[in-house]
């Protein structure tokens, strides 16, 4: 399984201050609960797998974000040779799980914008599959990640050197959640993201970025992103 756990996160500078404001509202996410043995009452739709297209429709956009965000153009993939030194975990995994890949759920989408008063970015990944593959999946590359406290990745001939640290998740929402902080450094720079993902049934949400903007804005992505179920 091979995930792209920090989307664009070497082309994320350092510069996290100049941040919106957000609101503290939270949506209440607790799912209806049917009378018979306390199963969710939309539990099958939870349990559907969404298309890509679906997907497509339920990402943030600018106008979710507020004034002073733009999409950013999706990026040409790379294949530049990737290892990792220091995780064997991670080194079977493959060195695309921090810099490269891309999840191989069968269904998925991605947008990723700046905030245009800084060097400020978010990205946002959706992606649909049974809820045990979904689980399994992203638990496994964040037990990695998080379980070498720090590693170096090389790739295409760059050092770079990576520091993760566990997250509790911000509060109870979706099935499932798994946080995690993690600096990027190389040639004497250094970037930091946060990174959450909330799996909702079928459905698995992650976002990236500078950790005021992931924080901002995850509540109003998961709404958006299970909001038709």
């Amino acid at each position: 399984m091979r995930v792209r756990i920090a989307t664009t996160a070497l082309g994320i500078t350092a510069a996290l201050l100049a941040v919106p404001a957000c609101s503290t509202d939270i949506t209440d996410t607790t799912p209806d609960t049917a009378a018979r043995g306390g199963r969710p009452a939309n539990a099958d739709q939870k349990s559907a797998m969404l298309s890509t297209a679906a997907l497509q429709t339920r990402l943030l956009d600018p106008s979710d974000l507020g004034s002073g965000y733009l999409r950013k153009p999706e990026r040409p993939a790379r294949h530049d040779d990737v290892a990792v030194i220091g995780c064997p975990a991670l080194s079977e995994l493959g060195g695309d799980a921090v810099i490269g890949g891309t999840l191989t759920f069968p269904h998925k989408a991605k947008a990723a914008f700046t905030y245009a008063s800084s060097s400020s970015e978010i990205s946002e990944e959706l992606y649909s599959d049974s809820a045990d593959k979904l689980s399994k999946g992203i638990g496994q590359i964040f037990d990695a990640m998080t379980g070498c406290p720090t590693d170096q990745v090389v790739t295409g001939g760059t050092p770079i050197d990576v520091a993760s640290q566990k997250l509790p998740a911000p509060h109870v929402i979706g099935d499932e959640q798994w946080s995690q902080l993690l600096t990027f450094s190389t040639a004497g720079r250094s970037t930091v993201v946060k990174q959450t993902a909330v799996r909702d049934g079928s459905l698995l949400l992650i976002v990236s970025g500078s950790p005021a903007l992931v924080d901002c804005h995850l509540d109003k992505a998961l709404a958006k992103a299970t909001a038709a179920r």
